[in-house]
């Protein structure tokens, strides 16, 4: 799971476990961090194009691709309301899809873990 907004936060799972700490956006790339070069907040402060922010979406993530071998990415974040903008002019061996529940995704995960009084 990546999520696109002021930086990239991640969330990786194997088995359906949780695996803790995987900061997945500061992943080195492009001489600095994957998040400076392909977080939401760069694409909008930087006027990138959707094409333009496809391919640096596609660098980060294919980075990842190389290390992890994911079965899945799953986009979250703000962004993932328009992920029609950008993910068909992603080309990876992994599929990439939209969250089910776009950017209400983490809002409602809580809200289910949350202690119940």
């Amino acid at each position: 799971m990546i999520t696109l907004g002021t930086g990239i936060g991640s969330a990786l799972f194997t088995d359906g476990t949780l695996v803790p700490n995987s900061e997945l956006g500061h992943l080195p790339l492009h001489h600095g961090r994957a998040e400076e070069w392909a977080a939401e907040s760069v694409r909008q402060r930087d006027h990138v194009s959707w094409e333009k922010y496809a391919r640096r979406l596609q660098a980060c993530l294919e980075l990842v691709q190389g290390v992890l071998w994911p079965q899945l990415f799953i986009i979250g974040g703000g962004i993932s309301n328009v992920a029609h903008e950008f993910l068909p002019l992603i080309e990876l061996r992994t599929p990439i899809v939209p969250a089910q529940l776009r950017n209400h995704a983490g809002i409602i995960g809580a809200a289910m873990r949350a202690p119940t009084g």
